[in-house]
């Protein structure tokens, strides 16, 4: 392995232990993102399901936005997964930015969310 992906590795690894202390009976708010989408899902860990989810690659995302890989795209992808989540009935949540540093795309997405309904 490279020294950056063993980087990766270990600090993905620290944010998920930290995320599953504070989780409680609270779903996971996981965000991932590629160089032309961001995804983000809310997850319920004790059933192994996905609650809600939204991302850039969506078609009514694709005809508004000019890029899936920018801090715009990050804003609508946060709105939407909040306005899934919150319609059914899922207010409070832990963000698993998963080993992604927290700025740009990432920071967007988690400001968005909030705005949204979602409580973290």
């Amino acid at each position: 392995m490279s020294r950056q992906s063993v980087r990766t590795a270990r600090r993905t690894a620290s944010v998920r232990r930290k995320v599953k202390r504070s989780a409680g009976d609270r779903l996971r708010l996981s965000v991932y993102r590629s160089s032309e989408h961001i995804y983000a899902q809310v997850i319920d860990d004790g059933k192994g399901e996905t609650v809600a989810s939204a991302s850039s690659i969506e078609k009514d995302m694709r005809g508004s936005l000019k890029t899936g890989a920018n801090v715009d795209a990050a804003k609508a992808v946060g709105k939407l997964v909040a306005e899934r989540a919150v319609a059914k009935g899922v207010k409070d949540v832990v963000f698993d930015r998963g080993g992604y540093l927290y700025h740009g795309r990432i920071k967007a997405l988690a400001d968005a969310a909030r705005e949204g309904g979602l409580n973290f």
